[in-house]
This record gives C-alpha cells, structure tokens and sequence, in this order.
C-alpha cells in the first residue's frame, strides 16, 4: 500500500481488530438509528433523528457521523462498489435531511446506519 494513502486514510485494520471495529460500528449504528423505542409501538428511532432537527449543523453532524462508519468499512476492507453503494445512503439520508420537518421524518424512516452496518456485516459474513 502507498504510503500516501496510508497518510491519507490510515492502515486497514488487522484482522484481531475486525471484532472490536465491527462491535464499535454496530454500537454507533444502533445508537443514531435505532436505541430507542416509540412507546406502544415496534417503531425504533435513533439519535439521529433528534440531532437532526437543527438545521444545517444538526445535519453537518449526523451526515459526519454516518461517513465515520463508512471510513471504518473501508478500514475493514470492503470493496469500492459497497463503499459506492454506502455513501449513497448517506447522501440519500443528507439530502432528504436537509428539507425542514419532512426530512427529519425521512431520517428516522431511512436509516442509512442500520442500512450500511447491514452491507459490513454481509461482507464480513456476520
């Protein structure tokens, strides 16, 4: 590997750390997506979708949060068509995000964490 990209995007991870990033990914997913349930229903929401309700920096910060897991997949190797494929739902999640009130509820259904935690671990064979 060229030491430029190491500069650039770090070291991909060994394979003894693969658990401990998959476990920290799906910790932070779970967390924007999906930690809380809407009482009396089977309906989950995240954090996302309260950090989301300030426009532009509440956005800024859940569209940075979600390109973390997507620096992690690639850290953990995953191909370039599945990394396409996960900012595509972070971009989906950004724009929608970014229409006030109907865009907030656009978050809360999407879900691009869970989505893209869901292309890792079927990569990783989880």
């Amino acid at each position: 590997m060229s030491s430029a990209f190491t500069a650039e995007f770090g070291e991909p991870h060994a394979p003894a750390d693969t658990a401990r990033t998959l476990a920290r990914v799906r910790r932070l997913a779970w967390l924007m997506d999906g930690a809380f349930r809407l009482p009396g229903s089977r309906f989950r929401v995240g954090l996302s979708g309260l950090l989301g309700l300030p426009p532009v920096l509440g956005d800024a910060l859940v569209a940075a949060t979600s390109l973390y897991i997507v620096y992690e997949a690639h850290r953990l190797g995953l191909p370039r068509a599945k990394l396409a494929r996960m900012m595509a739902n972070v971009a989906i999640e950004a724009g929608a995000g970014s229409v006030p009130l109907l865009g907030d509820l656009f978050d809360v259904a999407f879900k691009a964490n869970l989505r893209n935690l869901a292309i890792i671990e079927q990569h990783l064979g989880r």
